[in-house]
């Protein structure tokens, strides 16, 4: 099985010369959706498709060089078996962490852990215990431009594709967030209001507030203001304490964070300028 995702500007036909290309290559349309966003005049289209005869998915790859010369279109083909060589990182709060690695062994998230990094060491028999490598990679007290060159050695010597950032407590650099744009995922915790700085669920416990929610977005140069993949709110009252809070919360980080790597194993997110399209 095979998954086709392309975008391009709207015009009529994409979608019979799409259909056309892999009928012609004798392969199966298993799944379709496409979207048109009239602001942008983009269109957007995912097919998961299967191949009929052995070779079948080659011969489309050539052929539909020729389509999406013709429309413009920026494509790729992945074969949808093939998992997502993924790297964590965490500083200390290991919630998402642990929900990652079980969604991974029970082969709930189409990913290979190829490692997780970490600038504390807190994490490390929990990585070990399940045969992940575990890369301890101190900021405190140590030039940033050293801390970086690490971490790009790591996402090079492991071919990571996808970097998940599961609670690691430190801004990552402009040159980082370009250099991995749209393969970088965050988790942070949002409210309404919105709450930064230390203990955010005691904040949010003094405020009264009646929502708490996380968000999971790709990382930019602009702090917590990247595309938004996915997001989830609870709803929580007076009698909450704020340590009740924060395990609410967690649990709906861990949750939210999980749905927005499955997007991404499963080709499905599309990023359109400061928004994603989820097909």
């Amino acid at each position: 099985m095979y998954i086709l995702c392309l975008n391009c500007d709207d015009r009529p036909g994409i979608v019979a010369a799409v259909a056309n290309a892999l009928c012609n290559s004798n392969c199966n349309i298993e799944e379709s959706s496409q979207f048109y966003d009239p602001f942008s005049n983009q269109f957007f289209m995912r097919v998961m498709f299967s191949a009929v005869t052995e070779g079948a998915a080659g011969k489309f790859r050539a052929m539909f060089e020729t389509v999406s010369g013709e429309f413009g279109m920026n494509w790729y083909v992945k074969e949808m078996d093939e998992p997502v060589k993924t790297l964590v990182m965490v500083s200390k709060d290991d919630h998402c962490l642990n929900d990652i690695i079980y969604r991974w062994r029970t082969k709930h998230l189409n990913i290979e852990i190829v490692g997780v990094v970490s600038n504390h060491t807190v994490n490390r028999k929990l990585c070990e215990q399940f045969g992940l490598k575990f890369y301890y990679v101190p900021t405190q007290n140590v030039d940033k431009s050293k801390v970086e060159e690490q971490h790009f050695s790591i996402i090079g010597e492991t071919d990571t594709e996808l970097i998940v950032l599961a609670r690691y407590m430190q801004i990552l650099s402009e040159n980082m967030c370009e250099r991995y744009a749209g393969r970088l995922i965050n988790i942070h915790h949002s409210f309404l209001p919105g709450f930064k700085g230390a203990k955010p669920y005691r904040q949010a416990y003094e405020r009264g507030v009646k929502l708490i929610g996380a968000t999971a977005h790709f990382v930019t140069k602009n702090l917590d203001e990247g595309p938004i993949i996915e997001q989830d709110v609870m709803r929580i009252d007076h009698r909450d304490c704020p340590k009740k809070l924060q395990i609410r919360g967690q649990d709906t980080e861990a949750r939210v964070l999980a749905r927005a790597i499955e997007m991404y194993a499963e080709r499905r997110i599309f990023l359109h300028g400061n928004r994603t399209v989820i097909l």
